[in-house]
């Protein structure tokens, strides 16, 4: 017997467990697991699955408000009330360790199982956006992944008919071994029609449809939580193959037997498979289960229970239906042509039993799996990281300032960095207007807008996140993180109304990665308060590192969403009219801390997070929403990467027009044109309204300083010509696509 049990917990570590935990799940069964119920227990409290070294720290996230239909947590994505009796459900997670060794697959079904969060939960998907993090640019293994994933993103969502309306692509050393891809899903439903996760009263019948089940994807939760390695390749096996027909046929099916009345609980089928969704559904009612796994509809035949359980093939959803009703499901399945079953039936037991060909396999108490249940809950240690000493170094005065000649040559080389340059290489692939009036099509703006149906309200949607401003300072770099995205959607003539977030990070493990990790998170929070933008939902991604220790940069990307009451609220980014008067709004500063220019011109690495105070941001986006309803800018564009020049070229650009701005020769050169300090926009007026912008700005104790006037295709900085209009917009429009031909 004792040498039973060494062997058990040598498996339970193999599967990924702490041997602390293979005796707490002796101690929750009264007995030792079998090696199924060992390897149930290994997804389920895996860190993709349970949360169990983040869960501390997410809950000290805002979680209510005034718009909240479900807090976090409590069902598969976030509802929030966008008024005319409608809800918004939208929701982000990562693909990352699939899309590192098949990023085809891996980010194809990444955006396949985010649809199906939204449509699970009753909502129809209108829009997609997603965020994608690469190595170095001129590296085969960079541009191998990034065309893989850009193809798979733009052929699942564009079979599948779900526009991808907008998103982000950074390149950074740090992702050359661990590339980010983030997808995000939006959708509308009906208050009060939205569908549960819950099981319901015992005796109900349980139904698998859509696609057959097979071998992909097993283990594919545990995959995730863990490091990557030159052995990662082996895992093959664990990324999931995805298929955006079957799912176009399960979304309308979805959406069919919803309207039957009879759905107790759905839930799509994505990490840990069945066991996730039979333990989550039936733990969330205090119900139990009893699944006969031969019943399931098998794409390979002689699968084990094992891994029927553990199989993560997508475009799979578990129903629960109201008993005597089954008919008319099987009826619209049969229209739908879909494959399903029926493999049992909820329970009074509060455990998840699985069978297979009659002979019990696992019996687990269901609560003991989940999140906010059983499953673990670790405190992790945190050290300040050693690259601090390094940031506390800099000083701008160890950086020359630049001439105006330059300052023309560090324009070119900004223009043409990825991280800048357009990224119409990757949208042009993306179907954006399939299904849904997307706005922001013939009116660019910083955020994506999108039509509600029916109503006078637009969404705006952004995804926003600079992981260089995160490194740098975790807690204040994740508050401009929050900050860019609800000044990005102000921008738009939306209010801010809620966020989700994935937070994309390396080893929890590593002290100075877990301080990264509750800084970031304290950082959200205060920013979140701070602009009513409470909490969703979300997903974590550690283990974002690789064996030799070389973990990525902070990320929590923030994905927003927005309401625009009117359309006369509506604002864009573009230059419209020669004449009009180029304004500065906000504090310019003598600041190029973790800036592009810093960073890629000057090639300093480490460097002080850009200038940001919460409060000025706040006072900024009020004065966003007074400019939205006064209707007096004909354009409005926020700071971001490259400073003040990139984006005046940038709204130059979007309307066929120049600009001539003057610099303050109280401020370096440098970092006036190019600084990344935050909490600014550039507005364009009429001059005939100068003085009532920088009144209305001052009554919120912001400078609008005029600098400048938009002009006919003609590029001047303090009275010289800076650039070649038609030279400097082929750079910024083909840069990315030139490197990845190269």
């Amino acid at each position: 017997m004792q040498q039973n049990s060494v062997s058990l917990i040598d498996q339970a570590k193999q599967l990924g467990l702490l041997e602390e935990e293979f005796h707490k799940i002796c101690e929750i069964l009264g007995r030792e697991p079998n090696f199924t119920e060992l390897s149930i227990y290994s997804v389920m409290w895996s860190e993709h699955c349970s949360y169990k070294n983040s869960i501390t720290w997410l809950k000290t996230l805002p979680k209510s408000g005034t718009k909240m239909l479900a807090e976090a947590g409590e069902e598969n994505a976030g509802l929030v009330d966008i008024g005319d009796g409608l809800a918004c459900c939208f929701k982000i997670e990562s693909h990352n360790h699939p899309s590192a060794i098949e990023p085809y697959q891996g980010a194809a079904t990444g955006v396949g199982g985010i649809n199906r969060d939204i449509f699970s939960m009753g909502a129809r998907p209108i829009a997609q956006l997603n965020s994608l993090r690469f190595g170095n640019i001129d590296t085969d293994r960079t541009k191998w992944l990034m065309k893989g994933v850009v193809k798979g993103i733009g052929d699942y969502g564009n079979a599948f008919g779900i526009p991808t309306v907008g998103g982000e692509v950074y390149f950074d050393d740090c992702y050359e071994q661990n590339n980010l891809v983030n997808a995000m899903s939006v959708g509308i439903v009906e208050v009060g029609k939205s569908i549960s996760a819950g099981a319901g009263p015992a005796g109900n019948p349980v139904y698998i449809f859509g696609s057959a089940t097979g071998k992909d994807g097993i283990h594919g939760a545990a995959f995730a939580s863990k490091d990557m390695s030159e052995d990662s390749i082996n895992d093959l096996p664990s990324v999931q193959v995805g298929d955006p027909f079957w799912e176009k046929l399960i979304l309308e099916a979805s959406m069919e037997i919803i309207e039957t009345g009879a759905v107790v609980g759905m839930q799509d089928m994505g990490a840990a498979g069945i066991t996730c969704s039979t333990s989550e559904m039936s733990a969330k009612t205090d119900v139990g289960m009893d699944i006969h796994l031969d019943r399931v509809p098998m794409r390979q035949a002689g699968m084990k229970g094992w891994e029927l359980l553990l199989s993560e093939s997508q475009e799979r959803m578990l129903v629960i239906v109201e008993k005597g009703r089954e008919k008319e499901f099987e009826v619209i399945f049969d229209k739908w042509d879909l494959i399903y079953a029926q493999i049992g039936e909820v329970t009074d037991t509060k455990h998840v039993r699985y069978f297979m060909n009659g002979v019990l396999e696992a019996d687990i108490p269901a609560e003991s799996l989940v999140l906010g249940g059983g499953a673990p809950v670790y405190k992790r240690t945190w050290t300040t990281p050693s690259y601090f000493a390094e940031i506390e170094k800099y000083s701008i005065d160890q950086i020359a300032d630049i001439t105006l000649a330059e300052a023309k040559e560090a324009a070119l080389k900004l223009a043409a960095e990825p991280n800048i340059a357009s990224k119409r290489w990757v949208y042009e692939q993306y179907d954006s207007m399939v299904g849904t009036v997307n706005q922001s099509t013939n009116l660019p703006s910083d955020a994506s807008v999108v039509k509600v149906k029916g109503t006078n309200k637009s969404l705006a949607l952004t995804v926003d996140c600079n992981s260089r401003y995160v490194h740098a300072n975790p807690n204040i770099g994740t508050q401009i993180a929050v900050s860019e995205a609800a000044r990005n959607i102000r921008c738009t003539g939306a209010v801010p109304t809620a966020i989700t977030n994935c937070l994309n990070f390396g080893n929890p493990y590593n002290e100075e990665v877990y301080f990264q990790f509750k800084s970031a998170i304290e950082g959200m929070g205060e920013a979140c308060i701070k602009f009513d933008t409470p909490v969703t939902g979300g997903n974590v991604s550690f283990y974002n590192q690789s064996t030799s220790g070389q973990a990525v940069y902070p990320t929590p990307t923030i994905g927003m969403v927005g309401i625009i009451e009117a359309p006369e609220h509506r604002m864009s980014l573009n230059f419209k009219n020669e004449g009009d008067a180029i304004i500065l709004i906000g504090n310019p500063k003598n600041d190029l801390g973790s800036s592009q220019y810093l960073a890629k011109l000057k090639n300093i690495a480490l460097s002080s997070c850009p200038d940001f105070n919460l409060e000025t941001e706040f006072q900024l986006h009020l004065l966003l929403e007074k400019f939205s309803h006064n209707q007096i800018l004909n354009s409005v564009h926020d700071i971001s990467e490259g400073g003040l020049f990139i984006t005046c070229l940038e709204s130059a650009m979007q309307g066929g027009l120049g600009f001539d701005i003057c610099s303050e020769q109280n401020f370096r050169l440098d970092a006036y044109l190019f600084g990344e300090s935050q909490s600014r926009v550039v507005v364009s007026v009429d001059p005939s309204k100068i003085a009532e912008v920088q009144k209305m700005a001052s009554e919120f104790g912001l400078p609008a300083t005029h600098i400048g006037t938009v002009t006919d295709k003609n590029i001047v900085v303090n009275g010289e010509q800076f650039a070649n209009y038609g030279e400097i917009t082929d750079i910024y429009n083909n840069a990315i696509a030139n490197k990845l031909n190269a």
